[in-house]
């Protein structure tokens, strides 16, 4: 009859009086182990297709998202993203890059305590506005990619020039198209420069 390993991990280990088996023997201690070690997957559907029923502990590595994922009995929770490198922000015409020499305007995906974000940093330019402009501006000509879209609408306030600005914070939408939108812009207010360092959004 098989006994289990010395750690209290559940991997069974055949006894000399079983009968002799080595493709099942070795098929036993190598799925013990597969399921206690970090699996590898190509995707989050790969997984799924492969891990009908996961055992709670159970970790795995995501390839297409660069992601460490721990079954907690119900669900998969993300526990670490890969590295995840800054992507300039392609910007719409009016705007340049490097905002009171805050750096480019950028985005990376960011993981915190297994909940994904969104970070920004950098900021943007402006040198004219019209004489009545809009109350908002759309800062990206492209969307940003759906792995980095919110669920949904998520407002966050966001520091700007006070010169030729009677305030120094304008509002960002972060919209569910993977555009950028600042509000708050008036005859009164009409920044040089509006800043996006330190701005994180749930996703």
């Amino acid at each position: 009859m098989p006994t289990t390993d010395d750690y209290g991990q559940g991997v069974n280990i055949a006894a000399l009086t079983d009968a002799p088996d080595a493709g099942k023997l070795a098929k036993d201690i190598a799925n013990a182990l597969a399921q206690r070690g970090t699996m590898r997957f190509a995707s989050a559907s790969a997984r799924g297709a492969t891990l009908a029923s996961p055992v709670e502990g159970m970790t795995t590595w995501l390839q297409d998202v660069n992601r460490l994922d721990v079954y907690d009995g119900s669900a998969w929770v993300a526990v670490s993203t890969g590295s995840s490198a800054w992507t300039t922000i392609s910007l719409e015409s009016g705007f340049t890059q490097n905002g009171n020499s805050n750096g480019t305007l950028q985005y990376r995906l960011l993981n915190i305590s297994g909940e994904e974000s969104l970070q920004l940093r950098g900021a943007v330019n402006r040198t004219s506005y019209p004489a009545s402009p809009p109350s908002s501006y759309v800062i990206n000509n492209t969307a940003l990619p759906a792995a980095v879209r919110p669920s949904t609408l998520r407002s966050v306030l966001i520091p700007c020039s006070d010169t030729n600005s009677d305030r120094i914070a304008l509002k960002l939408d972060v919209r569910t198209d993977g555009y950028l939108e600042v509000i708050g812009i008036g005859s009164a207010t009409k920044p040089p420069w509006i800043g996006f360092n330190g701005t994180i959004v749930s996703l």
